[in-house]
């Protein structure tokens, strides 16, 4: 093998596959997207008018639920890639099913806010916490999306570890655990605002 060709292989071995750039591009993006509007809620909270509400308790259960799928889908990579494959189905299906009741808890987190006096268009503070609350959910449910097509291929195809459901799995674990982040981050905001 001539020098030429090993170092093209090392060269390609040592550079991020096209479909993690973009991933990690459209994170970059949303984390920006949250910066952005957290920063405008710290600014209109110091205008005034600002109505202080603690939140629901459902939102911390809610957290834990984030917190545990990103846990099971984890450990269903590595089931994956160690090629257990009972492991990995089952801790892809119950993840998948935390991602469905994160969204349950989220509707009903929101109804408690109404039923505690906090209902849209009451108060920017409380719209804040719908807004922000309602964009991290419709970026959540792109990673339900996700998981749902790869319990799709894990339930109907023969199960065989390759590269390309490899990178799949990858995408999506990172994609999950962005959205996971992107939760914890506003949580701690809210806390450390009130």
């Amino acid at each position: 093998m001539t020098d030429s060709i090993m170092a093209d292989q090392l060269g390609r071995r040592n550079k991020i596959h096209p479909k993690k750039f973009a991933l990690w591009v459209a994170c970059a993006s949303m984390s920006m997207l949250f910066a952005a509007l957290t920063s405008a809620y710290m600014v209109r909270q110091a205008a005034g008018n600002w109505l202080e509400f603690p939140l629901p308790n459902i939102f911390f259960v809610n957290t834990a639920v984030i917190i545990l799928s990103s846990v099971t889908l984890h450990a269903s990579y590595i089931a994956f890639k160690s090629e257990r494959e009972k492991a990995y189905k089952g801790l892809l299906i119950v993840s998948l099913l935390l991602g469905i009741t994160f969204v349950v808890l989220q509707f009903e987190g929101w109804e408690v806010l109404a039923a505690n006096g906090i209902p849209l268009k009451l108060n920017p503070s409380g719209d804040f916490v719908y807004a922000l609350s309602w964009i991290h959910l419709a970026h959540l449910l792109g990673g339900i999306a996700a998981i749902l097509i790869a319990v799709i291929v894990a339930l109907s195809r023969p199960f065989k570890k390759t590269p390309a459901r490899q990178l799949r799995f990858e995408m999506t674990l990172t994609y999950w655990h962005f959205v996971d982040g992107l939760w914890l981050y506003l949580m701690v905001f809210w806390i450390l605002q009130r």
